[in-house]
This record gives structure tokens, sequence and C-alpha cells, in this order.
């Protein structure tokens, strides 16, 4: 997600509170707005498979692979 789709979501918000969308604007503003939180969701995931915790028994677990298996909505 770029830093100029970001502004163009914040754009919309204040547009939206200030004076109402259009239509093609509040169509933009869903795709962008579903856009950021894949993004998010990737980030997420990236994050998860980097970290690895040690469980009591001393066997080390990366979190990545544990919850790699559910699907994050």
């Amino acid at each position: 997600m770029t830093d100029e789709k970001v502004k163009r979501i914040n754009e919309l918000y204040h547009k939206a509170k200030a004076e109402g969308l259009t239509e093609a604007e509040k169509k933009e503003q869903a795709v962008l707005r579903e856009e950021y939180v894949a993004s998010f969701r990737r980030n997420l995931r990236s994050q998860l498979d980097q970290i690895n915790i040690q469980n009591e028994d001393g066997s080390i677990e990366n979190l990545g692979e544990k919850y790699g298996k559910k699907v994050i909505k």
C-alpha cells in the first residue's frame, strides 16, 4: 500500500464526513479500504512468520506455522 493510496483513503474519509461522497467515490473508498486491510494482513502474517517461541518442554515453535492454517478474515 503506497503513501498516496493511504492519503487518498484519508481524503475520502474527510470528504464523506464534510459533504458526502458520490457513488464512484464510495466504490473507490471501498476498494482502497479492502486493499489496505489485505496489506495489513500480509504484514501481520510476515511478522508472525518471523516469531519463534520456546515451549515449556524446550521445543521451539514458529507462530507462522502454528497459526498459518487459520484463515484471517
